[in-house]
């Protein structure tokens, strides 16, 4: 079981679904994004999922765009994510997901990046714009070095594509609530619910469910059916506005919606 299906199962066995909290590295300031993923973890993330920022986001929403330009804007470097993953993982028992686009790992090298994440302590990739397919460099890297491979479904996925998405993915299958970009809204997609029920029917173990979740009551809902909730762009709004003490508030807040009847 790797660190990331234990903490899955802690989170179970607690009577909770699973948290998984976002923030872009480096943003505002390598320092304080380091700062800013421990806070998240002492205050109810049971994952963590780091993205290095890129410039070509196409996933993320203006939110967490605006972070990563800033962040770009201010000098970040693919090395830095190593760094950042390093003290992180030195500080806190919660295991560190790097959130990646695919080009900055190809340039940098597929088995250098592994071997530098493993060194690292971190605890895999959640890959958004690769599909299995298309990855088998990485999957044999993963293989090597014990780092969890995530890849993503849609409500639009095929069944074959969803059998693909499972077999090749550890962790958890990250589960796309809704088509279109990262954000907060009002009302999640029904579709995250038949999704998951989808990849359930085709043996997924573990599914955890992205994009648009940014209220307890959401995680609540959502952890009716899910192994986990993934939240980003509230997180990343609450350091924006209100530093660290903000962000500590709002993990706070909605790590109370993961408690199951």
């Amino acid at each position: 079981m790797s660190a990331v299906e234990a903490a899955i199962a802690k989170a179970q066995a607690e009577g909770r679904g699973a948290f998984v909290g976002y923030l872009p590295i480096g943003y505002p300031d390598l320092e304080t994004s380091i700062e800013a993923a421990v806070t998240l973890a002492e205050n109810g993330v049971d994952i963590l999922e780091l993205g290095p920022p890129y410039s070509d986001p196409v996933m993320d929403g203006p939110i967490i765009q605006e972070a990563t330009q800033a962040a770009l804007a201010a000098g970040f470097r693919t090395r830095d994510t190593f760094t950042a993953v390093r003290e992180i993982a030195a500080r806190v028992d919660v295991p560190v997901l790097v959130m990646t686009y695919w080009n900055p790992v190809v340039q940098y090298g597929v088995d250098r990046y592994a071997d530098d994440l493993a060194a690292a302590g971190g605890a895999g990739l959640i890959t958004p714009d690769i599909t299995p397919e298309a990855a088998p460099d990485w999957i044999a890297a993963s293989e090597r070095t014990g780092l969890d491979r995530v890849f993503l479904a849609a409500p639009t996925s095929s069944d074959e594509r969803l059998e693909l998405v499972i077999r090749n993915t550890t962790g958890f299958v990250y589960t796309v609530s809704t088509m279109g970009i990262t954000g907060e809204r009002a009302q999640l997609d029904a579709a995250a619910r038949t999704l998951v029920g989808r990849l359930q029917q085709h043996g997924a173990a573990r599914a955890c469910v992205g994009i648009g979740i940014s209220t307890a009551q959401q995680i609540t809902d959502v952890l009716q059916y899910a192994d986990g909730a993934i939240v980003g762009t509230a997180l990343v709004r609450a350091l924006r506005d209100g530093g660290l003490e903000q962000l500590a508030a709002t993990t706070r807040e909605l790590a109370a919606g993961t408690a199951r009847a």
